[in-house]
């Protein structure tokens, strides 16, 4: 293509590149709407990116005008390999959303119907999804999860052999729809039960219904209040650590692990999480694991229910709990150190007992926690590995166990 000078007022302020489907925002300032929808809902940015101002109300306006004028322009400069830009696809409407919403109480195939071109809708762009945030199509899919019923088969649809399941449309719908904190905060407040049933969900669901209804748990509950978090229940965390133990998929994996870190220091859920017997399961996937980031998760997690006693507990019960732990430290991260040398401190602060600390000498713990104050690896895990040396001190520091270069890095019993 020949070098040709693009009238600045077509170029978008963001991509710098030619506008396909202009629109104006409220500061006045125009932008290419795919560029304009990622800063606004993906980048979650809530300034104009020219002016700084606020953009209060997110409306963005089809600037017809100036899209005329970039097409007719390329046109004329075809002949210089410039390409007509399309007419764009005009956003849904608010009406179109509620219409849509009313037929589907008319059957459960107009339901099926309604779900199919809500999620096509979706897809198309972040300005229908916003559009279907605002006219009540979360309430209406957070209902149908609500009333899901696993052993319904009364007007059952079917896709050749395989049954049409509401539920899981609509959890696929809202998984994807990327809900704002306001739609998320408002779906907790408005739909009480809604953690009941995404339970009910895992608990019974197919292995995608199941993965769906964790990442949107996880979405959410990153936005509840702490009383909200504080009454979860117990079988909410027995569905959790299936969905790891079941290995149903890694992203539904991830997003359990993530989630445990976020409820897990509020009230009991620590003493739940152990309870529903987590900390096995974690210990087997952290001897599984080689990813870093995984590695910090699962050990976040143990991290903070080995801070109560049914949590060390369960550690100590497992054959490969001290040793997996104490192997990942100076081999994934610094964060991985620290979480790590913070499990051993509250093992040897809380479960000191004669057996326990022999186990620490003979695995080779305690030789890792001297190398640790010998190496370059925070400030933070060398205070919390000398810690926890200095607790033992009697019994660790003159071991045959610990070999003589390290021997010096013992820290003096206070």
């Amino acid at each position: 293509m020949e070098e040709i000078d693009v009238p600045p007022f077509f170029i978008c302020p963001i991509s710098l590149e030619i506008m396909t489907d202009p629109v104006s925002v409220p500061t006045g300032i125009t932008y290419d709407r795919e560029s304009i929808e990622k800063w606004l809902f993906s980048g979650k940015n809530t300034a104009c990116p020219v002016t700084k101002q606020v953009i209060a109300d997110c409306e963005l306006t089809p600037n017809h005008t100036l899209r005329r004028l970039i097409q007719s322009w390329c046109m004329l400069n075809a002949c210089h390999g410039i390409e007509r830009i399309p007419t764009p696809k005009p956003p849904i409407s608010k009406a179109q959303i509620t219409e849509l919403l009313n037929d589907a109480a008319k059957s459960p195939l107009h339901q099926i119907k309604c779900l199919r071109r809500l999620q096509s809708i979706a897809s198309e762009n972040a300005t229908n999804k916003r559009c279907m945030e605002s006219s009540g199509a979360v309430e209406f899919l957070a209902s149908i999860v609500s009333n899901y019923d696993p052993t319904a088969v009364d007007g059952l649809l079917y896709n050749e052999f395989e049954p049409i399941r509401p539920t899981d449309e609509a959890l696929n719908i809202l998984y994807n729809l990327q809900l704002s904190e306001a739609a998320l905060k408002n779906l907790m407040r408005k739909n009480g039960d809604i953690v009941v049933s995404l339970t009910r969900v895992m608990q019974r669901g197919t292995c995608k219904s199941r993965a769906y209804a964790v990442s949107l748990l996880k979405s959410m509950l990153e936005m509840a209040d702490p009383m909200q978090l504080i009454c979860l229940r117990h079988e909410l965390f027995v569905e959790l650590v299936q969905v790891l133990r079941d290995g149903i998929s890694q992203q539904a994996s991830k997003a359990t692990l993530q989630l445990l870190v976020s409820v897990s220091p509020w009230g009991r859920n620590k003493v739940r999480v152990a309870e529903a017997g987590a900390v096995p399961v974690l210990i087997e996937l952290l001897l599984c694991s080689s990813q870093k980031r995984a590695c910090e998760t699962i050990l976040t997690v143990l991290d903070e229910v080995c801070r109560c006693a049914e949590g060390r507990s369960e550690l100590l019960n497992h054959g490969a709990g001290l040793a997996i732990v104490s192997k990942k430290i100076l081999r994934v991260s610094h964060v991985a150190n620290q979480r790590a040398v913070r499990i051993l401190l509250s093992i040897s602060k809380f479960y000191a007992t004669s057996n326990v600390l022999q186990e620490m000498l003979q695995l080779g713990i305690v030789a890792k926690l001297c190398l640790v104050l010998q190496v370059e690896c925070g400030h933070k895990t060398k205070e919390k590995a000398k810690e926890v040396l200095k607790l033992h001190a009697r019994v660790w520091m003159n071991s045959p166990c610990i070999p003589s270069n390290l021997r010096s890095s013992y820290p003096a019993s206070s």
